[in-house]
C-alpha cells in the first residue's frame, strides 16, 4: 500500500482490508504458536527434566528466570514498538526466543537451564505482548471477536499437540542420539524459522503520525531490572536464607531503591517513559492493573502446580498430564468465545471481570477439596471452572486498559497491562512454588505420622517380596531404607541379646537338672554297693559332662522356641530372628515400632527428616512404586498443593471484590490505526485549507505544515 493509497483509505474508508488483516493475523499466529507450544511442552516435560538433572526442587528457578526476563522485556517491547514499529520488534523477539531455545538444549543442570530460559524469556516478552498491541491497532474492540477464533485455534492446537510432543520427547531416552527431553527446546528452532518467514512475509502495518527523534528510556529499563531481580530473588531464596537474613534485607533495600529510581526516571521521561506515569491517572487503567497483578499471582502460581500434581499424585505420564488439563483449555475457549461474541454484539463488558473472578475463585475453592483418592474427573471439574473464569478475564482486562488511553499509547498501554499481569504471575510463581517445596518435607513427615498410613507403609517396607521388587527399589532407597534398616538392626540386636540370655538360662537349668538327675542315680548305685562312696563325686562329674551337651542343646532349643512364640519371632541356626516374610511376625514388629517412630518424627528425627528433604529433588522413585510405600509422600504433596490453592483462592477473592467497583469505559467504534489515519487526513485537510488561505492573502504557509506521512511498520 502506497502513501497515497493510505491517505485515500484513511479519508474514505477502512485503513486495512479484510484480506490484509488476515495476512497480518497469520504472521501473529506463527509467533504465538511458537510461544504457546513452548509453554505447553515445557510444562509437560518439566518433571522429567528435573529428575534427569537431579533438581526438581529447583524448578522455581527455571520458571522464575523465564518470567523475570519476559516480564522486564514486556514494557520495553511495548514502548519501542510505539517508536520504531511493531514488525522489527516482533522479528527480534522471535529470533532471541529461538537462540535461547537452542542454548537450553545444551543444559547440564537446572541452574544452567534457568539461565538459558532467561534468554528465551527476553524473546517471549515480545511474543506475548506485541500481538495484543497489533490487534488493538488493526481492529476496533467490537470487531475483535470476529478474528478471535484464529488465535483461539492456535492456542487450542498447541494445547492439544503440546502434551503429545512433550510426552513423546520426555518419554524417549534418545532421539537421533540426543537425550529425548532436549528436543523439547530443539523443536523451537524449525518452528521459529517458519514463524520468522511468515512474519517477514505477512506482517505489514501502515503507520501514521509525526516522525521525531525518539528518546529511549534506558534509566527506566535499568531501574526495572534493579527493582524486580532482587525482589524475585528473595522470593525464591528467602526460605533458604531466612526472611530476615542479611541477604534478604539487601534484596529488600536494593529493590526499594530500584523502585524509587524507576519512579524518578519515569517522571523525568514523561511521555517517553517505558511506562508513562500518566497512565495511572486513569482510574480504569489503575484498577485494571491491580486486577491484572492479582489474577496473574493466583493464576500462574497456582496453575503451575497442576502438571506436577497430575504426574506426582495422580500418577499420570507427562503426556497424559498434558491432555488431562484440556478441560481447563476447553473452559477457557468457551468463555473467551462466548464473552467475545457478547461484547461484539452489545459493546458491554463490565460484567466479565466480575463473573471471571467469581468462576476462577469457585475453581480454586473446588481444588482445595482434592485428596489423593479423588478420581481424575473430579480434578477436571475444578480445572474447567478455572478455565471458564480465565477466559472471561484475559481479554477484558486488556481491552479495558487499551480503551483508557489514546491510540498513540496503544502499545505501551497493552505492554503495561501484560507487564503487571506478568509481575503478579512471576511473584506468584516464585513465592508459591517456594512455599510448595519448602513445606513439602514437613508435610511428608506430618503425613508419615498418621498411624494407619505409617503402619501400612512399614508393613510393605519390611516385606521382602515388596522391598526387593525392582519397581520398589528406588523408593525404598530414597524413603524407607533410612527407617527400615535401623528397625531391623536394632530389633536383631535385641533378639541376639535375648538369645544369649535364653541360652544362658537354658544351660543353667539343664546343668542343674542333669546334675540333679545324675546325682540321684549315682546315689542309688552307691546305696546298692555298685559304686564306692569315695568314687561317687568322680562318677557324677563324668556322667554330667557326658550328658550335659545334649541336654543343653535340647534345653536351648526348647527355650528358644518358647521365647520365639512369645516374641513373635522364629529360630534360625540357634538364634532368635524375625521372618519378615511371615505376615504375623512382621505385623507384630510394625505394631511395636510405629508408636516410637511417630514420637521420633514429632521430635524431628534426623533420618526421617533427611529422607523427606532429599525426596523433593527427584521424584522418579515414585514411578511404579507400591501405593503403600508412596502414600506418605503423596499425602504430603497433596497437602502442599491444597495450601497453594487456598492462597490462590484468597487472592482471587480480593480481585473479585475489586471488580465489583470496576467502572469500564465504553468501547471505541474505530481501531487505533483508523483513528490515527482519520486524524492524519484531518490534519492534511487543515494544512491544505491553511495553504489556500495563505495564498489568497499573499502569504506562505508555515514551514512545518504539510501532509503527515504514512509508512509501514
Amino acid at each position: 500500500m502506497t502513501s497515497t493509497d493510505t491517505h485515500q483509505s484513511a479519508g474514505t474508508g477502512a485503513v486495512m482490508s479484510h484480506r490484509q488483516i488476515l495476512l497480518v493475523i497469520y504472521g501473529l499466529m506463527a509467533g504465538m504458536f511458537l510461544s504457546a507450544l513452548d509453554q505447553t511442552v515445557v510444562g509437560t516435560a518439566i518433571r522429567t527434566i528435573g529428575d534427569d538433572l537431579h533438581g526438581l526442587d529447583q524448578q522455581a528457578w527455571v520458571t522464575t528466570a523465564y518470567l523475570i526476563t519476559s516480564t522486564i522485556a514486556t514494557p520495553i517491547y511495548g514502548k519501542l514498538s510505539d517508536i520504531f514499529g511493531r514488525r522489527p520488534l516482533y522479528v527480534f523477539a522471535i529470533s532471541i526466543f529461538v537462540i535461547g531455545s537452542l542454548a537450553a538444549s545444551f543444559s547440564t543442570s537446572m541452574l544452567m537451564l534457568a539461565g538459558f530460559r532467561a534468554i528465551q524469556g527476553i524473546g517471549a516478552g515480545g511474543l506475548m505482548s506485541l500481538p495484543l498491541a497489533i490487534m488493538g491497532d488493526m481492529l476496533a474492540p467490537r470487531q475483535r471477536a470476529k478474528y478471535q477464533g484464529y488465535f483461539l485455534a492456535v492456542f487450542g492446537v498447541s494445547s492439544l499437540i503440546g502434551p503429545l510432543v512433550g510426552g513423546l520427547f520426555s518419554g524417549a531416552s534418545q532421539i537421533l542420539f540426543i537425550t529425548g527431553w532436549r528436543w523439547v527446546f530443539l523443536i523451537n528452532v524449525p518452528i521459529g524459522a517458519i514463524a520468522l518467514v511468515m512474519v517477514l512475509t505477512f506482517l505489514h502495518l501502515p503507520r501514521f503520525g509525526e516522525h521525531r527523534s525518539p528518546r529511549i528510556d534506558w534509566w527506566g529499563a535499568t531501574a526495572v531490572v534493579a527493582t524486580l531481580v532482587p525482589l524475585l530473588l528473595v522470593a525464591e531464596q528467602g526460605r533458604t536464607w531466612g526472611w530476615s537474613s542479611w541477604g534478604s534485607i539487601t534484596c529488600y533495600v536494593v529493590g526499594a531503591l530500584g523502585l524509587i529510581g524507576f519512579l524518578i526516571a519515569e517522571t523525568l521521561m514523561g511521555d517517553d517513559a517505558i511506562i508513562p506515569l500518566k497512565l495511572f491517572r486513569s482510574r480504569v487503567f489503575s484498577t485494571a492493573t491491580v486486577l491484572g497483578v492479582l489474577v496473574g499471582f493466583g493464576m500462574f502460581g497456582a496453575l503451575l502446580t497442576l502438571p506436577l500434581y497430575l504426574q506426582v499424585v495422580t500418577g499420570l505420564s507427562a503426556t497424559e498430564s498434558g491432555f488431562a488439563t484440556l478441560p481447563m483449555v476447553l473452559g477457557l475457549m468457551i468463555a473467551s468465545i462466548g464473552s467475545g461474541q457478547i461484547i461484539s454484539r452489545t459493546g458491554k463488558y463490565r460484567i466479565f471481570p466480575i463473573t471471571g473472578t467469581a468462576f476462577t475463585s469457585a475453581g480454586f475453592l473446588f481444588m482445595t477439596t482434592i485428596t489423593v483418592d479423588k478420581p481424575l474427573w473430579y480434578l477436571m471439574i475444578g480445572m474447567f471452572l478455572i478455565g471458564l473464569g480465565l477466559g472471561q478475564l484475559m481479554q477484558t482486562l486488556t481491552m479495558a486498559s487499551q480503551n483508557s488511553v489514546e491510540p498513540r499509547d496503544m502499545g505501551v498501554a497493552t505492554s503495561a497491562s501484560t507487564f503487571f499481569r506478568q509481575i503478579g504471575g512471576t511473584l506468584g510463581t516464585a513465592i508459591l512454588l517456594s512455599v510448595l517445596f519448602s513445606s513439602l518435607p514437613g508435610n511428608i513427615l506430618t503425613a508419615t505420622q498418621d498411624k494407619a498410613t505409617l503402619t501400612s507403609a512399614l508393613d510393605a517396607g519390611l516385606n521382602p517380596a515388596v522391598a526387593t521388587a525392582p519397581e520398589n527399589r528406588a523408593i525404598m532407597k530414597q524413603l524407607w531404607n533410612p527407617i527400615v534398616d535401623p528397625i531391623k538392626s536394632n530389633l536383631q540386636t535385641s533378639l541376639d541379646s535375648a538369645t544369649t540370655t535364653v541360652q544362658k538360662a537354658a544351660d543353667a537349668a539343664a546343668t542343674t537338672a542333669v546334675t540333679k538327675q545324675v546325682t540321684a542315680a549315682v546315689d542309688q548305685q552307691v546305696a546298692a554297693g555298685a559304686v564306692p562312696a569315695a568314687a561317687a563325686p568322680t562318677v557324677i562329674d563324668q556322667q554330667v559332662a557326658a550328658a550335659l551337651p545334649a541336654a543343653k542343646r535340647t534345653a536351648e532349643a526348647t527355650a528358644l522356641q518358647q521365647a520365639a512364640a512369645k516374641a513373635d519371632a522364629t529360630v534360625v541356626d540357634g538364634k532368635l530372628t524375625v521372618d519378615y516374610a511371615d505376615a504375623t511376625q512382621r505385623r507384630a514388629v510394625v505394631d511395636k515400632v510405629v508408636p516410637s517412630i511417630i514420637t521420633q518424627i514429632k521430635k524431628g528425627s534426623s533420618s526421617s527428616a533427611s529422607s523427606a528433604n532429599s525426596s523433593t529433588s527427584d521424584t522418579s522413585f515414585l514411578k511404579g512404586a507400591d501405593p503403600r510405600l508412596s502414600r506418605p509422600f503423596l499425602n504430603g504433596f497433596n497437602v502442599s498443593a491444597v495450601n497453594i490453592y487456598w492462597v490462590g483462592l484468597i487472592v482471587l477473592l480480593i480481585a473479585f471484590v475489586i471488580s465489583l467497583f470496576f467502572k469500564v469505559p465504553p468501547l471505541r467504534q474505530r481501531s487505533a490505526l483508523q483513528e490515527q489515519a482519520d486524524r492524519a487526513a484531518s490534519d492534511q485537510k487543515l494544512d491544505v485549507a491553511q495553504g489556500s488561505a495563505a495564498a489568497e492573502v499573499g502569504t506562505v504557509a508555515p514551514a512545518d505544515s504539510g501532509s503527515v506521512p504514512a509508512g509501514r511498520r
